[in-house]
């Protein structure tokens, strides 16, 4: 599935805009522990988490993340927004627990 199908299936707000829309999506990883999404995120996957300070954007990037997904309707500040566009990074939100996103993604990839 894509950045874009990903958007458009589970109705997710876009935040800020990463680099493609049409970048794959090689599976999901659900964490708030930045240390074990280093150590254990899908590279290029999704990342669905309730962090939502700047460290977020970094971690994307360092472990090969193109798309966070903030769940339960957290917030993001401007400085994640800006710092995730410029890196490249899609931020997406939702009103959704993380399991009902994940639940949803897991379904759509069938």
């Amino acid at each position: 599935m894509t950045i874009r199908q990903l958007i458009s299936r589970l109705s997710l707000d876009v935040l800020a805009e990463g680099a493609s829309y049409d970048a794959p999506l090689r599976g999901c990883y659900i964490g708030d522990l930045l240390s074990r999404v280093i150590s254990r995120s899908v590279q290029g996957g999704l990342w669905i988490t309730i962090m939502n300070n700047l460290n977020v954007a970094a971690v994307a990037v360092l472990a090969d993340i193109p798309c966070v997904l903030l769940a339960e309707g957290v917030e993001a500040p401007d400085e994640l927004r800006e710092k995730c566009a410029e890196e490249g990074v899609f931020l997406l939100g939702s009103g959704r627990s993380a399991y009902e996103l994940a639940a949803a993604f897991a379904q759509s990839q069938s």
